[in-house]
């Protein structure tokens, strides 16, 4: 933990460094050139439309993928937007290059998912200078989850008795509740911010972004609206492949490799049992591995999920543990480049994600 303090310390000395210099240095500063026009489904650029007061077209950096593919939708040609985090990395290791420094201070807008998603972001706002560029939270104005809300093993349906039944399954050896170390959850401070996997709550991300642009942006702001509605009612439509989907399965429970699934879960009536906590790359105590098998063992589950960006490694443990098989529950916090070169998108790695999910609780 000091060591990350101390990281952050230099880091954040850095970016103020950078920021100045790039704020001083202007246009010129730029390096490589503007990539706007270079642009594929997880790429750095899309759009080249938009104005700011009439001046400059509408340039936008946005955090990491599912981010970058909402704002895109908004701002269809009538704005540039770029992608900080590169596809294939996750998001929660990923730090901002003097390259990136430059990029931001020379931008209008950065739009982030916010809810302690980017742990990088307060560097950011203390280091800039030039008060550039605007930052926008994608999930500001929804109510977010603490991290383990939806963790409790089994006894699905006692879920109304809320803190109790909680208190009560930690007491049982074979329903405890997989409680984890908040201190490693990547400063998310103990909330839950992938609310990005609940299509319902999408929506809301794509609206707080449409009214960003529109904002930045008055010239275009009926494009935004329209362009927003016709993403939002893609994803109104996947929320109702959802609800229809998960309605009639056999179980409802499923254990996942981290604790990304808590939003959708809580949508469908569902309940997310993780290996490890809100990070990703959390390693499991040797209790918490004992918990998870055990449950699967009472509970008969017959697929661990695991995902993309991560060693699956414990995942495949547990597996051979208890006799079952592995299978990909994707977080979408980025594209891989086998995503990349099938023309994956958010509304096709969810509907991936539907899929499996029926199949595990239908098993």
């Amino acid at each position: 933990m000091n060591l990350r303090i101390a990281k952050r310390a230099a880091a954040a000395v850095g970016l103020s460094l950078m920021l100045t210099i790039a704020g001083c240095g202007g246009g010129g500063q730029q390096a490589g050139g503007n990539a706007a026009n270079s642009t594929n489904s997880a790429g750095n650029a899309a759009g080249s439309g938009g104005t700011v007061n009439g001046e400059h077209p509408l340039r936008i950096q946005t955090s990491f993928y599912p981010i970058y593919e909402f704002t895109k939708q908004v701002a269809g040609d009538f704005a540039t937007v770029e992608l900080l985090v590169p596809g294939g990395m996750e998001p929660h290791d990923w730090e901002p290059s003097p390259q990136d420094i430059r990029k931001l201070a020379e931008s209008d807008l950065l739009i982030v998912n916010g809810a302690g998603m980017e742990s990088w972001l307060e560097q950011v706002e203390a280091s800039s200078a030039s008060g550039k560029p605007e930052i926008v939270e994608a999930s500001e104005g929804i109510t977010l989850m603490e991290g383990g809300e939806e963790e409790e093993h089994g006894q699905e349906e006692e879920q109304a008795d809320g803190d109790e039944h909680a208190a009560e399954s930690e007491a049982d050896s074979g329903e405890a509740a997989h409680n984890h170390d908040h201190d490693h959850d990547h400063d998310h401070g103990g909330l839950d911010p992938h609310v990005w996997l609940s299509p319902a709550l999408a929506v809301q991300e794509v609206r707080r972004i449409e009214a960003a642009l529109a904002q930045a942006d008055p010239e275009h702001a009926a494009d935004y609206k329209q362009n927003a509605d016709a993403y939002a009612d893609q994803l109104e439509q996947l929320n109702q492949e959802f609800v229809e989907g998960l309605a009639n399965a056999k179980r409802k429970d499923f254990i996942t490799q981290h604790a990304a699934f808590g939003y959708l879960a809580r949508e469908y009536g569902l309940t997310q049992v993780p290996i490890a906590g809100l990070a990703p790359d959390q390693e499991p105590s040797a209790e918490q591995m004992t918990e998870i098998v055990k449950f699967a063992k009472e509970h008969q589950v017959k697929t661990i999920f695991f995902e993309t960006l991560v060693s699956s490694k414990v995942a495949e443990t547990i597996a051979r543990e208890i006799g079952a098989k592995t299978a990909v529950l994707n977080p979408i916090e980025g594209l891989t480049a086998e995503d990349e070169t099938a023309g994956e998108d958010y509304l096709s790695l969810m509907r991936q994600n539907l899929d499996a999910l029926k199949a595990a609780l239908n098993e």
